[in-house]
């Protein structure tokens, strides 16, 4: 493996841990306002309390990797997607706000407008990511020097939204699992119904978007002739999928978690391999930025890479220590969210 190809992965390990961790707080920012009453929407924000922010280093590990390892697809992506980041940017920014001003003052309209908020936000900032994943699958429109020459309106075609729709159901089913596995009682046997529902959701959005992708995006298989292992990934991407309803209905939430984020890290490993070896594709497929024209030099790559070989410990040790620190049910306390 080259040092653009080590790169590549590291990014989609990234973007894996991104997917998990935060997916779920997504998840339950957009289940939020179905909750009964102020102490449900308590709990459930009590749930995230403690992690969400942590969760979302991930997503700034993988910017500053992406930055220092394809400077031209870093330039290339957030100057060409200006109003895309800068409508992201608000709703992760709002979010968070909804989340820490929500429970500062005990009147009924302010925490209304906030749990709206939140809601909003966690279903905008859920939307775009997969609407980032779908042009990156389909191709934007790139001229011979790697410069974005389209709009904001040309990232919002069909294929691109449905991808994001299957986004908000992914991240809607990850987050009733983990809240399945944080609350008990009347809460939680909502929550068990709030799991059905958004599978259900979830698996014909995935089925409908494995059939468009085949339709629209042909070339995302050209890889698997080259990598035919990868088709051991997609079985087990099917399982995993398979064994999420199988574990709701056993009622083993953490079971239903562990094939919850293996479906993800299933479904990010193969828009890898889609992928490869662009990093953003063009519509013109020799204007594409790949990870081999777009990176840094070489001496760049390897003292990035030692860099990160001491910094990606202290990233897993910090989200063990968290995890292990805020296990078990959520308890709603005075001073709490």
């Amino acid at each position: 493996m080259d040092l653009q190809a080590f790169w590549f992965v590291l990014l989609g390990v990234l973007l894996a841990g991104y997917a998990i961790l935060d997916g779920f707080d997504l998840g339950v920012g957009i289940l939020h306002r179905i909750a009964r009453g102020d102490l449900e929407r308590r709990t459930m924000l009590n749930a995230i309390g403690p992690i969400w922010d942590g969760n979302e280093v991930w997503l700034v590990t993988f910017g500053g990797a992406l930055f220092a390892a394809f400077p031209e697809a870093y330039a290339t992506v957030f100057s060409g997607f200006y109003t895309a980041f800068m409508l992201l940017l608000f709703a992760l920014i709002f979010r968070a706000a909804s989340i820490e001003f929500r429970s500062k003052v005990h009147a009924p309209r302010w925490r209304a407008a906030w749990d709206a908020g939140f809601t909003v936000a966690s279903l905008v900032a859920t939307l775009l990511f997969g609407v980032a994943v779908g042009n990156a699958m389909y191709g934007v429109p790139l001229d011979g020097r790697g410069i974005y020459v389209g709009t904001f309106f040309d990232l919002l075609h069909p294929y691109a939204l449905l991808c994001g729709l299957l986004a908000i159901a992914l991240f809607s089913m990850h987050g009733a699992i983990y809240l399945y596995m944080k609350t008990e009682g009347a809460l939680q046997e909502r929550v068990h119904g709030w799991m059905w529902r958004s599978f259900g959701f979830f698996l014909v959005l995935y089925l409908f978007l494995t059939i468009a992708t085949l339709v629209a995006v042909p070339h995302a298989l050209h890889n698997f002739d080259a990598v035919p292992w990868a088709w051991l990934v997609v079985a087990l991407n099917v399982l995993a999928v398979a064994n999420i309803p199988r574990a709701i209905h056993l009622r083993r939430p953490r079971y239903a978690f562990v094939s919850s984020s293996a479906t993800i890290a299933a479904l990010v490993f193969l828009f890898g391999i889609a992928l490869f070896p662009n990093l953003v594709t063009a519509r013109q497929v020799e204007n594409s930025l790949t990870i081999y024209n777009a990176s840094s030099s070489e001496k760049t790559l390897e003292i990035m890479a030692f860099i990160a070989g001491l910094g990606m410990p202290f990233v897993l040790a910090y989200t063990a220590v968290i995890y292990w620190t805020f296990r078990g049910k959520v308890k709603v306390e005075p001073h709490g969210y």
